[in-house]
C-alpha cells in the first residue's frame, strides 16, 4: 500500500533563527525565499551548508556554470531546477534558444561551451564516467584539471537540488521551462543512454 506524502513548505516562523536569518538575507537579495531553498530549512544546518557549496570561489565563469546546472537538471528531469536555470541562464546572457540548446547537451554557438556541455551530460548520464572522447574534448577546448573538480562540484551541487525537488516536488515558483525537442538526438549519441524516456 503506498501513501502519498505531501512535503511542505516551511515559512519564516517554522525554521530555526539562523535559517530566519537566512531566509531574511533570500528575501532581500532575491525579492523572493525560494521554495526549494526553503524546503532544505527543514535542517538547521543544511540550508546554510548549501547555500555555502553554491557560492563558492570557482575556476568557471557564471556563464559556464549556468551549462552546467541547465545540462544536469535536464538529464535528471528536474522541472524546478529547469525553470530556476532557464531565468539564471538567460541573465547571464543567454537567449531563450540558446537556454533550450544548451539543455540538450550539444551547443552549436561556442565550440569550447559545447564541450563543457557534452561533457557534462555524458558525466551525469553515466554517473561520474565520460568517455574519454569527451574528457579530451573538455581538455583540447581550453579546460584545465582544476576546472574538472570545479565542474564535479557543480554537477554535485546540482544533483543535490534536483535530487531533493525530484523526492518533495515542492511548487515551482519560477515561470515553467520549456519543453526541448532534441534531447532524444544527443543521447543518441552517447552509449548506454535510453532514448526511451
Amino acid at each position: 500500500m503506498s501513501v502519498l506524502t505531501a512535503f511542505e513548505v516551511p515559512t519564516r516562523e517554522n525554521v530555526s533563527p539562523t535559517n530566519q536569518a537566512i531566509f531574511d538575507k533570500l528575501q532581500s537579495g532575491l525579492g523572493m525565499v525560494p521554495n526549494l531553498y526553503a524546503y532544505f530549512a527543514k535542517s538547521p544546518t543544511a540550508l546554510g551548508d548549501y547555500l555555502a557549496l553554491q557560492g563558492r570561489k570557482s575556476s568557471l565563469r557564471a556563464k559556464e556554470r549556468e551549462v552546467i546546472n541547465l545540462v544536469v537538471s535536464q538529464v535528471n528531469e528536474c522541472e524546478y531546477c529547469l525553470a530556476a536555470h532557464t531565468v539564471l541562464g538567460k541573465m547571464n546572457g543567454f537567449s531563450d534558444d540558446q537556454v533550450l540548446e544548451i539543455r540538450t547537451g550539444r551547443i552549436s554557438f561556442d565550440s569550447k561551451l559545447n564541450a563543457l556541455a557534452r561533457f557534462t551530460y555524458e558525466t551525469t548520464l553515466r554517473r561520474g564516467k565520460p568517455s574519454s572522447e569527451a574528457t579530451d574534448a573538455l581538455l583540447e577546448a581550453g579546460y584545465s584539471e582544476e576546472n574538472i573538480v570545479d565542474i564535479v562540484i557543480t554537477i554535485g551541487d546540482k544533483i543535490i537540488t534536483n535530487y531533493l525537488h525530484g523526492i518533495t516536488q515542492v511548487a515551482v515558483d519560477f515561470p515553467k521551462a520549456a519543453p526541448i525537442r532534441d534531447q532524444h538526438e544527443a543521447c543518441a549519441a552517447i552509449e548506454g543512454c535510453d532514448t526511451t524516456r
